[in-house]
């Protein structure tokens, strides 16, 4: 029941949401807080949320605070996606180039100014970049998933490092976060979706003021082990050393 309940919200709402920030796009609406690119991702997150019956359960909530952070977060679940973009104000996703294709879908997201990239393309990647810290430095939070796609368990791969360049790039604070209960939801490759639980937490800010490229690596595997402690620690999930 949950899965029709599910989809039949998002053949719904996606179209509805994501025409009302096309128009907003084309009305020249100025993206701030506020805006309907700030609210309209949000409320479509919840929409499915709800439709879905997940609950989110958020952790370290003085911590998704504040503008012109780097969120980074492990990924198992599209539902990863969708409590993030719940629960934080005025964000950009980096996020694959594939989805920017879908009709109305990917159109809104350019209109909200989120940022595309293509993954096996290092000079378009390093342009995204470049995209992605001009979000930061007009105000916006950029929410990224360093592990390059969903996992099919909660214990955490290698990140790539594109997440830790640009928080350097803009000198923004990385925000790791740690994800659990999504899998329980909907796993990879799965289109069932279960109602559930899903915890989220935001972990203490790891500073980047006065680092340059050369410690991207120390800053990514900083996050790392961050989210690594917390999902063993909250609950029991150990991960392999990235290396």
């Amino acid at each position: 029941m949950r899965t029709v309940l599910a989809y039949l919200a998002a053949v719904i709402f996606t179209p509805l949401i994501s025409s009302m920030v096309i128009v907003g796009g084309l009305l020249g609406r100025t993206d701030r807080p506020g805006s309907v690119f700030d609210w309209a991702p949000r409320v479509w997150s919840r929409i499915l949320l709800a439709a879905s019956g997940v609950r989110v359960d958020i952790h370290g909530d003085e911590h998704r605070h504040g503008a012109q952070h780097v969120f980074v977060a492990n990924h198992v679940s599209w539902f990863d996606v969708f409590v993030m973009a719940s629960h934080l104000r005025w964000f950009k996703f980096v996020a694959k180039a594939e989805l920017f294709r879908i009709p109305l879908f990917g159109p809104a997201m350019r209109a909200a100014k989120m940022i595309a990239i293509e993954r096996q393309n290092q000079k378009a990647a390093h342009g995204s970049i470049q995209e992605a810290a001009a979000r930061i430095h007009e105000g916006a939070s950029v929410i990224l998933f360093p592990e390059g796609t969903r996992g099919h368990s909660y214990a955490l791969r290698p990140f790539k490092k594109g997440a830790f360049v640009l928080a350097i790039e803009a000198q923004a604070p990385v925000v790791p976060v740690a994800i659990y209960g999504s899998i329980g939801v909907q796993p990879k490759g799965n289109i069932r979706v279960r109602p559930g639980r899903i915890d989220v937490h935001f972990l203490p800010p790891i500073a980047t003021a006065g680092m340059t490229y050369e410690d991207r690596d120390a800053l990514a595997r900083a996050a790392h082990a961050r989210i690594a402690e917390c999902l063993e620690r909250e609950h029991g999930v150990k991960s392999p050393s990235p290396g």
